[in-house]
């Protein structure tokens, strides 16, 4: 029996929203105990009941016609309230005007804070110069912000008008904002003039200026003062625009439930990134559902999530504005110079919440960090990680240098989704190295075969019945093809989502990593195809193929390169190759290892097989060599030798 390391004590589950829940629909045994398997079943097997308490439940603002799911049986045609009509922002905006909605800390920047009353206000002004510049419902509208209070705002504005909000983290280079702006066209560009990170400064204005050059949809860029205070204020800056539009009210322009919200961006081994479209109501009402149940969030609860405005995290983070919290920001490095950062800002803000990637808990895990000793984090109940499997040693160490009675909830979902599939719980155990159970509304359920449901081994995830926040299409998609091809069919009619898991005799569930080829360095998906693209137009690079290589508890990105013919691969070329890429695509693109090989395995059909590299890197067995047509080759890609070194 695996450990468990903490069980919510009687006072801790009484309280709970998860509680409530149990005993409102008759899910409690022995008086005080929540029966979780039968919840989730119910939750599962009654759509339409389930989601119509999680909206009543939670007073969403909106026309609810009482029919809360429409089945169908295409998956992707099942529709969650069909005649209702709601605004985003409306649902964020709301309780009392003095708390403080939002309070930030960030590089480069003095910290400062906003009451909801002076967000409202804020919201309100922007959403007129939106409306004025001719912003109507379904434009697209587009940030190269930190994670900053104007992103947020920016946001609200946005969704005030029914309009569709999309951002790009502004590190990322200038083709790899062109691949995502450029497929989502949006009318306007709010931008930063720069940005701090690790003790250095980062200019952003020539590169938003660019960007505003090479796509003709963008009418207006506007530059937030991110650094500089004394930038000429002019019409096209963010504070003379908010300063001189100033209203009294915000017009909440309500939609349909299935109403495009969000443009975000997932990269797969071929083509520029997905475009993926998510809806105003199934954003809301999974969030909502996460949020209340799963973590518990109450009135005034002070919540972080490290993350930047390129990650969906960043999107689940600012919905909890509807459970009347305050959103503490921080946009920076989370260890340099300070690798306590984050628990310094947990100790002055008094989180109650607080969301970092697996990644950085094995970083301080490494370091030997022990924020409890420096730190009063006594109001923290919640530590949430995701991005990538957080290991049992992760595990160990919050529970011995951060704190003994905290929920580390690891939870697990997706930009192709926007919410999790499985999580935390406030009513039921954590076993060492696992997550805590599937999440309300989610039917998850390991396969290897059609229709097999496994447990206590590895198998594919999926989810067999449909929810809110399905995609609603992916942009330049001609009849749905690429929606179907990335979920739908390896399993029809099942949602396939491309990760091993393994699901245990007690329901809980460990991720073991991704079954495709996509990359995952620090939780962060990776499409391969915006690697080849940047280094396979390198004047000495034939073809390139870079696969993801387990590497002490997270991912790094492996390059192998055929070289044009007479070329030999060097330390001076390794180094222009990377600054290649990190120039052209981003430095999370950038790999740890580049090396020289002379072909790359292929199938009958010469189509290169990134999975069998990857396989045998990892020294796992190539079951179907059959299908290769140079099977023999394999073994040349783990016989480097810097493979297995840092």
């Amino acid at each position: 029996m695996n450990k468990i390391l903490w069980n919510p004590n009687k006072e801790i589950m009484q309280s709970s929203s998860m509680m409530k829940l149990g005993k409102d629909f008759g899910f409690i045994k022995d008086n005080e105990i929540l029966d979780y398997e039968s919840l989730h079943n119910w939750s599962v097997n009654n759509l339409d009941d389930f989601w119509r308490e999680v909206w009543k439940g939670n007073d969403v603002i909106g026309n609810f016609e009482e029919k809360a799911f429409s089945p169908n049986k295409d998956i992707r045609k099942a529709t969650f309230f069909p005649n209702t009509t709601l605004n985003f922002a409306e649902n964020l905006l709301v309780g009392d005007d003095d708390r403080q909605a939002i309070s930030f800390h960030g590089e480069g920047r003095e910290s400062f804070s906003l009451t909801l009353k002076e967000l409202k206000e804020k919201v309100a002004s922007l959403a007129k110069w939106m409306k004025k510049s001719g912003v109507e419902k379904g434009d697209c509208v587009a940030t190269l912000l930190p994670n900053c209070p104007e992103t947020i705002i920016a946001m609200l504005a946005s969704s005030s008008l029914g309009a569709v909000f999309t951002s790009c983290s502004p590190d990322f280079g200038i083709e790899g904002i062109l691949d995502r702006f450029g497929q989502s066209k949006p009318k306007i560009l709010f931008s930063c003039d720069g940005y701090g990170y690790g003790g250095k400064i980062f200019d952003v204005k020539k590169k938003a200026m660019e960007v505003r050059k090479s796509i003709a949809s963008i009418n207006e860029l506007v530059f937030v003062d991110y650094l500089d205070k004394n930038n000429d204020v002019n019409d096209s800056s963010w504070s003379f625009i908010i300063e001189n539009n100033k209203t009294e009210k915000i017009i909440f322009e309500r939609v349909p439930f299935n109403s495009p919200l969000y443009i975000l961006y997932s990269s797969g081994t071929t083509g520029k990134p997905k475009c993926i479209v998510h809806s105003v109501g199934g954003v809301l009402l999974q969030h909502i559902k996460e949020h209340t149940y799963h973590c518990d969030f109450r009135k005034n609860d002070r919540i972080m999530y490290f993350t930047t405005c390129g990650w969906m995290m960043w999107n689940w983070m600012v919905s909890a504005l509807a459970k009347e919290v305050t959103l503490v920001i921080y946009d920076g490095s989370p260890v340099e110079p300070d690798i306590n950062i984050l628990f310094h800002i947990a100790d002055i803000e008094k989180l109650t919440f607080l969301g970092v990637s697996a990644k950085y808990i094995d970083s301080l895990a490494k370091a030997d960090a022990n924020p409890k000793k420096y730190f009063n984090l006594s109001n923290l109940r919640i530590i949430a990680s995701t991005g990538s499997p957080l290991g049992p040693i992760g595990y160990d160490w919050v529970y011995s240098n951060v704190k003994e009675d905290v929920q580390l909830s690891s939870i697990s979902g997706g930009t192709d989704l926007v919410a999790c599939f499985v999580g935390g719980n406030p009513c039921l155990p954590i076993f060492r190295g696992e997550i805590q159970c599937a999440i309300l509304g989610m039917d998850i359920q390991s396969w290897k075969n059609l229709n097999n449901d496994i447990v206590g081994e590895a198998g594919e995830l999926v989810c067999v019945n449909p929810f809110p926040s399905m995609p609603i299409e992916f942009l330049n998609d001609k009849n749905g093809e690429k929606y179907k091809r990335a979920y739908f069919t390896k399993y029809p009619n099942v949602w396939h989502h491309g990760d091993f898991i393994i699901k245990t005799d007690r329901k809980t569930f460990i991720v073991e990593g991704r079954s495709d080829a996509t990359l995952n360095p620090g939780g962060i998906r990776i499409g391969t195809a915006e690697i080849y693209r940047h280094v396979e137009n390198h004047k000495k690079v034939k073809e390139a193929l870079a696969v993801g290589q387990d590497w002490e508890g997270d991912q790094r990105i492996i390059l192998y390169l055929i070289m044009k013919e007479g070329v030999t691969l060097n330390d001076n070329l390794i180094l222009e190759i990377k600054s290649l890429i990190r120039q052209k695509a981003s430095p999370r693109h950038v790999p740890s290892k580049i090396f020289q090989v002379n072909d790359f395995p292929r199938t009958r059909s010469g189509k290169i097989s990134e999975l069998a590299v990857k396989d045998i890197i990892h020294s796992k067995e190539i079951k179907n060599t059959e299908a290769l047509i140079n099977p023999e080759i394999l073994t040349i890609f783990r016989e480097f030798p810097d493979l297995f070194e840092k």
